[in-house]
């Protein structure tokens, strides 16, 4: 559970504007992230196919975005780099929970109507 207020209402906005499920999970992400990421994905249940997740392992500096099926017709993969990008700048300052808010807010932008 995100306790961050800033996080929270990023998510909050996001799902109020794009009607996708959002969801952050920070903490370790094991010896394959990419793998740990879709499996957290894939917990979220029949929700899944219309959530997006950012997964952030800040030990180990990685950052993955994880959209469901749904969710990837409206928000594609050059979208969810340009967002990773400015995330990393901002992590780089050590802002996590600013760049994980500002991330989720930039997705929204490029998130196309359903």
């Amino acid at each position: 559970m995100i306790e961050s207020a800033q996080i929270q209402r990023a998510i909050k906005i996001a799902e109020k504007r794009t009607g996708l499920n959002w969801s952050v999970f920070v903490g370790d992400l094991g010896a394959e992230p990419r793998a740990e990421a879709l499996a957290r994905h894939g917990a979220l249940g029949p929700a899944a196919a219309e959530s997006v997740l950012l997964a952030v392992d800040p030990a180990k500096h990685r950052l993955e975005i994880v959209t469901g099926s749904r969710a990837r017709k409206r928000l594609d993969d050059r979208s969810c780099a340009l967002a990773a990008a400015s995330m990393a700048g901002t992590f780089a300052v050590r802002d996590l929970d600013g760049g994980i808010a500002r991330g989720i807010l930039a997705l929204v932008e490029h998130v196309r109507r359903g």
